[in-house]
């Protein structure tokens, strides 16, 4: 098939589209290495914000299975196949630039745990997350064992999990999945808006926060302020803390370099 995604960069922003026609945009099998060397690129690249989204009307229904009619019987190959789809959650993960997914319709399985690996999730009314997971006989993978819990809690992740169900953009901002909810038509303004605010702020800052929240839980308070102090004395001597604080003198907008 044509390659799975598109990269487009407007300015400091970059947007990577996933396009599966009638598939609802599930990852082929080529996906997986097409979203690592993508997101391994945003990362080289002069590029501040990715934005991940969809074509047409959904985000992502996860692994394409269309041609999966049989159990695979090779142990190596399934391990294989795997390390393919960690290797992109991993670089997701470890970007250290701000990321936002903008979903509208599906996000699915996969999709959904790809979403809710970005730093921002956005979504439209009409969309609809699930962990199918289960129903398909599999258990959650790309990474959703270790985000779902501490985006909305053990017991609902336990939930969400376990019985795979459907629920809404209501539900997902009430539990903490999404940051926002916006009408379909306005899905794209808002995004570009989030994204040109993110593009303005301190690289190195931004950096920073990414890396002290995703250690956050498996810290002490004391190793939070270590961690803290640590970071901190570093940012103290940096350019992007001078710009800083003469934009907040002159009362104009710091342009920030990430040095």
């Amino acid at each position: 098939m044509p390659d799975f995604i598109t990269i487009r960069d407007d300015g400091p922003i970059r947007t990577l589209t996933m396009s599966n026609p009638g598939r609802k945009n599930a990852v082929p099998p080529t996906g997986w290495k097409e979203l690592t060397d993508a997101f391994s690129g945003f990362e080289a690249s002069a590029q501040r914000v990715l934005v991940i989204r969809g074509a047409d009307d959904d985000f992502c229904s996860g692994a394409d299975m269309a041609k999966r009619t049989s159990a695979s019987q090779s142990a190596a190959d399934n391990a294989a196949r795997m390390r393919r789809t960690n290797s992109a959650a991993i670089a997701l993960h470890r970007l250290s630039k701000p990321t936002i997914a903008a979903v509208d319709g599906v996000a699915v399985g996969a999709g959904m745990n790809l979403a809710i690996g970005c730093d921002i999730v956005i979504a439209s009314d009409r969309s609809r997350f699930s962990e199918v997971f289960v129903k398909r006989g599999l258990t959650v993978d790309f990474g959703g064992t270790w985000l779902l819990p501490r985006l909305v809690g053990l017991a609902r992740a336990r939930e969400l999990a376990l019985t795979g169900r459907f629920f809404d953009a209501a539900e997902a901002l009430e539990i903490g999945l999404v940051s926002e909810v916006v009408p379909p038509g306005r899905l794209v303004a808002r995004t570009n808006e989030l994204a040109s605010s993110l593009a303005r702020g301190a690289p190195l800052a931004q950096a920073v926060i990414k890396r002290a929240m995703d250690r956050s839980s498996s810290m002490t308070f004391e190793q939070a302020l270590s961690f803290e102090e640590q970071a901190q004395a570093i940012l103290l001597g940096s350019e992007d803390l001078v710009e800083g604080a003469a934009a907040f003198r002159e009362k104009r907008d710091p342009q920030f370099k990430g040095f």
